[in-house]
């Protein structure tokens, strides 16, 4: 199998960073190939330099793209070589429909008109060729995150793509959306197309990688053959972090204590379809010091569980009571919810969770300015010291607290939202698919930090869409589907079969 690209000894410098350090890979023409690391070890950097978005000139190496030296000047210059970049942040214009945007400044157009016709015909091909059922004149904002990350593959197709580049392809998707995604490679593959993917699910590598780069750190690590036996999820991650991490889920001395929070006869409707219920009579407790998880499939209303109890954010016409310590408290309102002890991190920290454009301190003080006032006055000094304190006690890697959260790692980034809510000082905190998106390194220090909460008399609920994560960070675990609790299980009950055979059996 021949070479299709190499990168020779990259270097790239940011003020005060250095993220890539001499780092070379070579990628073969046919496979696909994949980037392992932590975040922030420099992954999405390197497919930045390759795919033109850090120029040449802004870094130092070299580019070696179908046996011919690379320089790429912006990305428009990489496409026309073939080469297609898929970032984790879909660009599709929600607005536009699937067959405006995928020739989207690719117009198939003659004297300054587009030819609507053939746009139809072609978009009709290119959804065929990616397993979509979608007519071309679909808007993009109706249709689900996995359905639209086709059609960026789709939109990749319309150029005439040889290598394409895929950053946490499933980051966001559901389970079976991610296997039919995973599907879609290899079929692009067996067409001659080479492939890239960025990923920290190291379950879906193994499945589709023909060989695997780990990063650590700026560095090129090791690079595994998987046609060669070699490669398991310990040897990924032993390579990744630094060391062995025989045990995923940090041990904890479980010591659950009064009763903190309850839950009673809970109903939440849907805040536009008026007909429709998406929380039925639920009832729920949890105690200090102990972790309660939340299972269920996708769409059983675990999210929109939590965000109608912390501050009525979901739902209308939402009735039962709530109560911290035996007695009914008032979470009508995020802020009568933040008095009454809750705290809740959302599974969306970019958009929910954090003001990106702002520091760490900033982000740090958003939910309790009081805390940093005076008379109604912010008091700089002040609000910098408490952001400190978060930074090293939740050991967030960064040079500085005045560092804007846009520049961090997604594993870093989660660290600020928890900071920022244990600024309210909670007696329940509410974790919506706390490591979503963050590798193993991260992970394991997410747990560690939850299971400090759990020792320190916080009560934690625990929303995961891995049924292994519940596993092992919960004491108890509740079953969740279509919007009612069918079951609750014990450490000592639960298993991944247990819960499914939950869910099924309703």
């Amino acid at each position: 199998m021949s070479t299709l690209l190499e990168m020779r000894n990259i270097t790239k410098t940011f003020p005060g960073v250095k993220a890539l350090d001499d780092v070379s890979i070579v990628v073969r023409e046919g496979e696909i190939h994949a980037i392992c690391g932590e975040n922030g070890a420099g992954k999405s950097t390197l497919m930045k330099v390759l795919s033109g978005v850090y120029p040449h000139g802004s870094y130092e190496g070299q580019i070696v793209y179908d046996n011919q030296p690379a320089a790429f000047a912006s990305i428009r210059d990489s496409e026309e070589r073939g080469i297609i970049i898929i970032h984790q942040e879909l660009a599709l214009i929600p607005l536009l429909t699937i067959a405006e945007n995928i020739f989207l400044g690719n117009e198939r157009a003659s004297h300054g008109v587009i030819n609507w016709p053939e746009t139809f015909h072609e978009t009709e091909a290119l959804l065929a060729k990616v397993g979509l059922r979608e007519t071309p004149g679909t808007q993009v904002d109706s249709l689900g995150v996995g359905k639209q990350q086709l059609v960026e593959i789709a939109k990749a197709l319309s150029k005439n793509v040889r290598l394409l580049i895929l950053d946490e392809p499933t980051a966001a998707l559901s389970e079976s959306d991610s296997q039919a995604l995973l599907d879609l490679l290899l079929e692009l593959k067996s067409q001659g197309v080479t492939s890239i993917i960025i990923s920290h699910k190291l379950n879906e590598v193994r499945r589709v990688a023909d060989s695997v780069t780990v990063i650590r750190d700026g560095a090129t690590i090791s690079t595994i053959d998987a046609r060669g036996g070699d490669l398991t999820e310990d040897r990924i991650v032993r390579d990744m972090v630094g060391r062995d991490m025989a045990h995923r889920y940090p041990e904890r001395d479980p010591r659950a204590g009064e009763m903190v929070f309850e839950l009673r006869d809970w109903n939440v409707w849907h805040p536009e379809h008026r007909e429709r219920q998406v929380i039925t009579d639920l009832s729920m407790n949890v105690r200090a010091g102990e972790v309660v998880g939340i299972a269920g499939l996708m769409g059983s209303g675990r999210t929109e569980l939590a965000m109608s109890v912390f501050g009525r954010s979901y739902g209308r016409n939402i009735t039962g009571q709530a109560l911290m310590h035996g007695q009914p408290v008032d979470v009508s309102t995020v802020d009568r919810a933040i008095s009454a002890g809750l705290a809740y991190v959302t599974e969306d920290r970019k958009t929910l969770g954090l003001i990106l454009e702002e520091t760490i301190r900033r982000n740090t003080s958003l939910a309790n300015l009081p805390g940093v006032s005076h008379r109604g006055v912010v008091d700089e000094g002040l609000e910098t010291e408490v952001a400190e304190r978060y930074r090293q006690s939740l050991r967030i890697r960064t040079p500085s607290v005045f560092q804007k959260v846009m520049n961090l790692s997604g594993g870093n980034q989660q660290k600020v939202v928890l900071g920022k809510w244990l600024f309210t000082d909670p007696e329940l905190l509410i974790l919506d698919e706390p490591t979503r998106g963050i590798d193993v390194g991260a992970k394991y220090e997410i747990y560690n930090i939850i299971n400090e909460l759990s020792a320190a008399g916080k009560a934690v609920i625990m929303i995961s869409s891995e049924m292994p994560e519940l596993l092992g960070m919960c004491d108890r675990i509740y079953v969740m589907n279509e919007g009612s609790f069918v079951g609750e299980l014990t450490q000592a009950e639960a298993s991944q079969e247990a819960i499914m055979s939950l869910i099924v059996r309703e």
